[in-house]
């Protein structure tokens, strides 16, 4: 699949990936300046300089970088965000410093993980009852460890 991506800035860098089998696609800090400063439980956007145009029926997933979450406590603040195939502004990486110290990050550092991942449009339909289930309304710990 080709995407077609748009450099924002020309200090923008094209997402790579760390192996030629890895999901992710890394995506790099485009700042101004040589770093940032994330004070500690903190959040703080970084850019990428890029626009991406995903293809409809698509979306962007931007990840965690486990190296930065694992050894830094630095990760997107909503977890996982999500760049819908309409979007075509600047993605933006709002990385959360979970530690006790202000962290750095390096201009064109890598700062999170993009996934391009496939949706269902539905269509929710409101009923008065739902088919019973084994399982039921049962739910944080009710099927057990």
């Amino acid at each position: 699949m080709k995407i077609e991506i748009k450099k924002l800035n020309e200090n923008a860098q094209i997402p790579t990936r760390g192996s030629q089998k890895a999901a992710g696609y890394d995506l790099y800090a485009c700042i101004d300046g040589e770093s940032v400063t994330i004070p500690a439980h903190s959040t703080v956007k970084i850019g990428t300089g890029l626009a991406i145009a995903v293809p409809d029926g698509y979306f962007g997933a931007i990840f965690a970088r486990s190296g930065l979450a694992a050894k830094q406590g630095l990760r997107p603040a909503n977890c996982v965000g999500v760049a819908d195939s309409d979007y075509r502004g600047e993605y933006i990486v709002a990385l959360h410093n979970d530690t006790d110290e202000d962290k750095v990050i390096a201009k064109n550092e890598r700062i999170a993980q993009l996934v391009i991942m496939p949706y269902l449009s539905v269509e929710f339909e409101e009923v008065d009852t739902l088919d019973e289930t084994e399982r039921g309304a049962g739910g944080f710990g009710s099927t057990g460890k």
